[in-house]
C-alpha cells in the first residue's frame, strides 16, 4: 500500500506523542524490536524530540521497503532523563526485554561512558553517536559510531583555522565532561603538529548559567580565534550571547552543536559569521538533502545531526541484520563490520574494525542564520 504524506505524518505524530514505542505505519504482527534510548526529559528533551523523529521516519522507510528478514521493524524507547544515571537505567530496562535485537545508544560521549560496561554484559549491537574518540578503543566489539569522531573535527578545526583563516592565537573552550576534554585534546594536538600552542584553554561544568570568567579569560588573552566543544546547546547559547555582550568578536570555529537547531534558536545572532564542523550538511550530498526534504515536511524545522544520525543508525541496523540473515549479535557485528559505501544521511559508512562507520567532516558558516556548506573533508589514516 502507498504511504501518503498525510498516512506519514499522522504516523510520525502519533509515534512521537506515544514514545514508548514507535512502530512503522503498516505494521502487524510479529517485529524486529530495535531499542532507543532517548532524552525524553531534562535539558535535551527538544534534541531527543528531533533524534526520535530521526527514527521515525527511518524506521517508516525500511517497513515501507518490506521491513528486516520479512517483519516489520519497530522501536521501542526509554528516556535517559539527560543524565548519566538515567541512560543507565534506560538501557538496562531495554536490555532485559529478550525481544530487542539491538540498540540505539546516545549522542552524549559522557552517557555512552556510563552505558559501556552493560551494553558489554548484553553484547548485542548498539548504534551510538558520541564522538569521543576513545569509545571505539574500549575493547567493546558492540558498539558502532554512526558519526566521525573528533579525531578527524580537531584536524578539520585546526586545519581551516590555522590555513584558511590563517588565525595564530587560538582560545579552546571546551566541556569538562568526556566529550569536551577528549574534543579538546584532539585539537590541541592538532594544532601542535600544526606548531600552534593555544594561548588559553577554558574548561567549564555542563549547565553553567554564567560564562563570563570564560569569556574574559579570551578577552584578556587577546585570542583571534576561538574554538568550542560544547556538549549541550542551551550552554552554548549561554556563552555566545554573553561573548558577543562583553565586546568578543574573534573568528569561531566549532565542534557541530555550533550549528544544531536548538543553539542557532537559543544564539540568535551572536552565532552569525561562525564556522562549524558538521557530520550533517543539507548540501553535502544528494543522500542528505532528500533527508533534509523528507524530515522538514514533517517536522517544520531544518534537520540537524541530532535526527540525521539516529537515522542512520536504523538503516544501518537493518541492512545489517537483512544482510546477515538472522538476528544472531555476533552474525550482525560481523555483517556491520563488512558494511562499505552505505549512502547514509550523515555521508558515506565504511565501517572498520573500531566499529567508526565515518571518517571526516564538513566545514559550514552561519550566514545570518542559514548553516551554508563549503566543503567535505574526508580522512584515509
Amino acid at each position: 500500500m502507498k504511504v501518503t504524506r498525510r498516512v506519514f505524518t499522522s504516523g510520525l505524530a502519533a509515534g512521537l506523542a506515544a514514545p514508548a514505542l514507535l512502530r512503522g505505519a503498516s505494521a502487524q504482527g510479529a517485529t524486529v524490536k530495535v531499542g532507543q534510548v532517548v532524552p525524553i526529559t531534562g535539558p535535551a528533551a527538544e534534541a531527543g524530540k528531533y533524534a526520535m523523529a530521526g527514527a521515525k521516519l527511518a524506521l517508516e522507510k525500511v517497513n515501507k521497503a518490506g521491513g528486516v528478514l520479512g517483519k516489520q521493524m519497530e522501536i521501542v524507547t526509554e528516556d535517559d532523563q539527560t543524565t548519566n544515571p538515567g541512560a543507565v537505567l534506560a538501557f538496562s530496562k531495554l536490555a532485559t526485554n529478550a525481544d530487542i535485537v539491538g540498540f540505539i545508544g546516545s549522542i552524549r560521549s559522557t552517557q555512552m561512558h556510563a552505558m559501556a560496561p552493560d551494553i558489554l554484559k548484553t553484547a548485542k549491537p548498539t548504534m551510538f553517536g558520541g564522538t569521543d574518540p576513545t569509545l571505539t578503543k574500549l575493547g567493546n566489539p558492540w558498539l558502532f559510531r554512526c558519526r566521525p569522531n573528533d579525531s578527524y573535527s580537531g584536524r578539520v578545526i585546526a586545519e581551516f583555522g590555522v590555513k584558511e583563516l590563517k588565525l595564530q592565537k587560538w582560545g579552546i573552550v571546551h566541556s569538562t565532561d568526556a566529550f569536551g576534554t577528549n574534543g579538546m585534546k584532539a585539537l590541541e594536538g592538532a594544532l601542535k603538529a600544526l606548531n600552534i600552542t593555544p594561548v588559553v584553554i577554558q574548561g567549564y561544568a555542563n549547565q553553567s548559567q554564567d560564562f563570563t570568567p570564560v569569556v574574559l579569560a579570551l578577552k584578556q588573552a587577546g585570542v583571534d580565534i576561538i574554538s568550542s566543544y560544547f556538549t549541550f546547546e542551551n550552554d552554548l547559547g549561554i556563552f555566545a550571547r554573553q561573548l558577543r555582550q562583553l565586546g568578543v568578536t574573534a573568528p569561531w570555529v566549532g565542534s557541530p552543536s555550533i550549528v544544531n537547531v536548538t543553539a542557532l534558536k537559543l544564539a540568535g545572532p551572536a552565532l552569525y559569521n561562525t564556522y562549524g564542523v558538521a557530520d550533517y550538511a543539507e548540501d553535502s550530498s544528494p543522500e542528505a538533502k532528500a533527508y533534509a526534504d523528507a524530515y522538514r515536511a514533517v517536522m517544520k524545522v531544518n534537520p540537524d545531526n541530532q535526527s540525521s544520525w539516529c537515522y542512520d543508525a536504523v538503516t544501518l541496523l537493518a541492512a545489517a541484520i537483512n544482510k546477515a540473515g538472522k538476528t544472531d549479535p555476533a552474525a550482525v557485528r560481523d555483517a556491520m563490520l563488512s558494511i562499505k559505501g552505505h549512502k547514509g544521511a550523515e555521508g558515506e559508512y565504511n565501517f572498520d574494525q573500531n566499529g567508526d562507520g565515518l571518517h571526516g567532516y564538513n566545514v559550514v558558516q552561519n550566514k545570518s542564520g542559514n548553516i551554508v556548506f563549503a566543503k567535505h573533508i574526508e580522512f584515509n589514516d
